[in-house]
């Protein structure tokens, strides 16, 4: 099993980037450019991605205690796929993102990689520039 560990500095409080990851509905607007839509029917995320990918994603948790959002793909070319993404706070001022992707088959890591990389940076500018607060 692949497994992608992927933590993202951002200048912002813990608090002000929870309450961006935990808007699950507006996960276009918090990664945006790399999705670029976004709609959810019942627990069912369906992300569109800026190369034109369409994913289909279960919301397993929201743990507002961990500050923790866990997901699922499904159907499409993973066997297996899970994931998670935590905000940990650092002081006042600044947290860290922390996402973890564990899937099946590991060849999909040449894909999955570099969108976690590009995902990651997208939603700390996005946090910090305050483009995906309420």
């Amino acid at each position: 099993m692949a497994t992608i560990w992927w933590e993202e500095p951002v200048a912002a409080p813990a608090d002000q980037a929870w309450a961006a990851l935990r808007c699950v509905e507006k996960t276009h607007e918090l990664f945006a450019p790399v999705l670029t839509d976004s709609t959810m029917e019942g627990d069912i995320r369906i992300v569109t991605f800026a190369n034109g990918l369409v994913v289909s994603e279960r919301i397993v948790t929201i743990d507002e205690l961990r500050r923790r959002v866990a997901y699922t793909v499904l159907g499409g070319t993973f066997e297996h796929h899970l994931a998670s993404m935590q905000i940990l706070p650092v002081d006042e001022g600044s947290c860290r993102f922390l996402w973890i992707s564990d899937f099946l088959p590991h060849a999909r890591a040449e894909t999955v990689q570099p969108l976690v990389e590009q995902g990651a940076r997208a939603l700390a500018r996005n946090i910090e520039a305050r483009r995906c607060v309420d």
